[in-house]
């Protein structure tokens, strides 16, 4: 902690910010918390830095809408994102950070490039088979798990099975945070990610978390701004490329 500049603090409190609106429900911008805490913590400590933030915005949102939940949808997906969670355990656990920022920035840029391209589509229909949940079930495991970085593939698969508003954001909040409390014991005991000097920075960071909720829930209420999602898109696309070359 002593290591942090007012500059690391900033950029760590705004990335916690942007997440508190995306569990708000403010899809597909959680990425740009994750590029800017990778930023300032590294890759891989990162991943463990966050973890907790994830829960208590997850906590917050199960119950903000736990009369939303398609229980339904997570039967289908969860199996396959606990298998993909397994996977990234294994495949991160004992890679060195350059190469763990490196994969992380290129799962960044194409999770980018994937809600790009599924903006522009004019028609949104996607396959409702067993195998396009599990397509997106691991691709959401092992993303979730070696960046927190599933949110390209739920938002995807939501969509398609053609959700409204209110149950796409209450079932998505259950999924993480189920899938979050699984992931949670690999990140204290198998990546070691999780320690008391973790959770004090996160004790500094839970102001920034709630106003990050706050405002999320009446951003929600409101409007959809697409231009500012196509904004956050691209800035972080570019500090995914930072990332990569830091």
């Amino acid at each position: 902690m002593e290591q942090l500049t007012t500059l690391d603090w900033t950029l760590a409190a705004l990335a916690i910010f942007i997440l508190g609106l995306s569990k708000a429900g403010i899809k597909g911008i959680s990425i740009a918390a994750v590029t800017l805490m990778a930023m300032v913590f590294g890759g891989k400590a990162s991943t463990g830095i966050i973890m907790p933030m994830l829960i208590a915005g997850d906590i917050f949102a199960v119950i903000y809408y736990k009369r939303h939940v398609r229980w339904e949808f997570l039967k289908k997906l969860l199996p396959w994102m606990v298998f993909g969670v397994l996977i990234g355990v294994w495949v991160g656990k004992d890679l060195p950070e350059t190469t763990f920022k490196q994969g992380m920035a290129i799962i960044i840029l194409l999770t980018v490039g994937m809600l790009f391209w599924w903006d522009r589509q004019k028609d949104k229909r996607v396959p409702d088979y067993w195998w396009f949940s599990g397509i997106m079930g691991w691709g959401a495991g092992f993303t979730t798990m070696i960046g927190n970085l599933a949110g390209a593939f739920s938002n995807i698969y939501f969509l398609s099975m053609r959700l409204p508003k209110n149950e796409f954001i209450g079932t998505a909040a259950w999924l993480f945070f189920i899938i979050n409390l699984f992931k949670l014991p690999f990140h204290i005991w198998v990546w070691e990610t999780i320690n008391w000097s973790t959770v004090q920075i996160n004790l500094y960071l839970l102001l920034a978390l709630f106003l990050g909720l706050l405002l999320g829930i009446n951003v929600v209420k409101k409007i959809e701004n697409q231009t500012y999602r196509k904004m956050i898109l691209i800035l972080t696309a570019l500090g995914a490329i930072a990332i990569f070359f830091r």
